[in-house]
C-alpha cells in the first residue's frame, strides 16, 4: 500500500462519493433496472453519445506493457477501474468516467493490450490474447499505480477480465460490476460444440480461425467493428463520430495479433503462455466469485450472452442482477451510462 494515505480520510471520501453520486444520479434520472427481487425503477431513454471524450492520457510501464490510461478524480479516493472489450475501447466509459470522478472516485480506464496507445515493451513478447494474460495486465497496472484494492467494472472482454481478477486475486477487488455476468471460460469448454443456432452467433470466431479471416480483419478492421457494433446493439443509434473515435484505437500495431490469438486460443487452436498454465487450470474449474457483485444485462443485447439464471450461483458474496431496459445492447456502459454508474455506486456500499 502507498505510504502516507489517511485511511479515515479515504473512508470519508468514499461516503462523500456515495452522497454526491446519488445527487448526480438524481439529476440525470434513476436507472431503469430490474433487480433479482423484481423491483424496478425508470429512466429516460439514452440518446446517442455525441462528443464525450477524454482530455488526456497517462502512460506507465506495468508488467509486459506500457499502458495508456485515463486517470481522473481525487488521487487518494476509492479507486474504480473500468475495462473495455472488443471491438470497443476506453470511450465505452466516456460518459461514465466524469460522473464517477465528480462523485469523488479515482477512475482508471486503461487501454487493453492491443488497443490505443498501449504497447508491448518487447518485440519478443507473445502477442497473447488469452484471458488470463489480460487479467495479469490489470494486476500489474494496479501494482504500478500502487492501488491496493479497487472496484473493478467491465463489459465484454473487460467483464471477463474483471471476473478473473476477482476470482484469482479477491484481495485486490473491493467489489465488481460485470455486464453479462459470469464469463470465465476455458479451452476445454471452448472445444465443445454448441447447438447450431448458438454456433451461428459465434460466426466471427470461426472466421478468425482461418488465415483468410486474419487477413480480412486486418484489412477491414473498421468495417468489421462497425458491423459487430450494429449486431450487438441493434437499437443503439450511435453516430459516425462516436464510432470513429473508438475505431482509431484498433490501429494499434498489435491489435490484430491480440484479437486473433484471443479467439483462436478459446477454440484450442493457439497455444498460450506456459507461465499462465497454473492460472488457466484454476480458471478451468470455474471458481466462484466472493466479492460483492452487481451483474447487468441489456434487454436488446444482440451478442452471445448467458442467461442470468445460469450464473447466479457463481457469485457467493453480496449479489444482485439488474436488467436494463429501453433497447440497451451489448455496450451497456456507453448506451446506459446512468445505470452503469448507479451499479458502481451501489456495489461500493457492500
Amino acid at each position: 500500500m502507498p505510504e502516507g494515505i489517511d485511511h479515515e480520510r479515504r473512508r470519508l471520501l468514499g461516503a462523500a462519493a456515495l452522497t454526491v453520486a446519488t445527487a448526480e444520479l438524481a439529476l440525470i434520472g434513476p436507472a431503469e433496472a430490474q433487480s433479482k427481487q423484481g423491483e424496478a425503477s425508470s429512466t429516460p431513454a439514452i440518446g446517442p453519445d455525441a462528443a464525450a471524450s477524454f482530455a488526456s492520457l497517462k502512460h506507465v510501464d506495468a508488467g509486459v506493457l506500457n499502458v495508456g490510461y485515463v486517470d481522473t478524480g481525487p488521487a487518494d479516493a476509492p479507486a474504480v477501474i473500468l475495462l473495455h472489450g472488443w471491438p470497443y475501447d476506453i470511450h465505452t466509459y466516456a460518459e461514465v468516467t466524469p460522473l464517477l470522478a465528480a462523485a469523488g472516485y479515482r477512475v482508471i480506464v486503461p487501454y487493453l493490450r492491443g488497443y490505443g496507445s498501449t504497447r508491448f515493451l518487447s518485440d519478443g513478447t507473445l502477442r497473447n490474447g488469452q484471458p488470463s494474460a489480460l487479467a495479469t495486465d490489470i494486476v500489474a497496472l494496479m501494482d504500478a499505480l500502487r492501488i491496493e484494492r479497487a472496484t473493478i467494472a467491465g463489459c465484454d472482454w473487460g467483464a471477463r477480465t474483471a471476473n478473473i481478477v476477482a476470482a484469482l486475486w479477491p484481495e485486490r477487488v473491493k467489489a465488481m460490476v460485470s455486464v453479462s455476468g459470469y464469463l470465465i471460460g476455458s479451452q476445454e469448454a471452448g472445444r465443445k460444440p454448441l447447438p447450431p443456432k448458438a454456433e451461428l452467433e459465434w460466426w466471427y470466431q470461426f472466421y478468425f480461425a482461418t488465415e483468410r479471416g486474419r487477413e480480412g480483419y486486418d484489412r477491414y478492421r473498421h468495417d468489421f467493428a462497425r458491423l459487430i457494433w450494429q449486431i450487438a446493439s441493434p437499437k443503439w443509434a450511435f453516430d459516425e463520430a462516436t464510432f470513429e473515435r473508438s475505431a482509431a484505437s484498433f490501429d494499434n500495431p498489435d491489435h490484430v495479433a491480440v484479437v486473433i490469438h484471443n479467439y483462436r486460443w478459446r477454440l484450442g487452436l493457439a497455444d498460450g503462455d506456459p507461465e499462465l498454465d497454473g492460472l488457466e487450470r484454476r480458471l478451468a474449474a470455474f471458481p466462484t466469485i466472493a466479492v460483492p457483485t452487481i451483474t447487468l444485462e441489456g434487454d436488446a443485447n444482440g451478442a452471445p450472452h448467458p442467461d442470468p439464471a445460469a450464473y447466479a450461483s457463481k457469485f457467493t458474496g453480496g449479489y444482485e442482477h439488474r436488467l436494463i431496459t429501453g433497447g440497451i445492447g451489448h455496450n451497456l456502459p456507453q448506451e446506459a451510462p446512468q445505470a452503469f454508474v448507479r451499479a458502481v455506486v451501489d456495489v461500493g456500499r457492500s
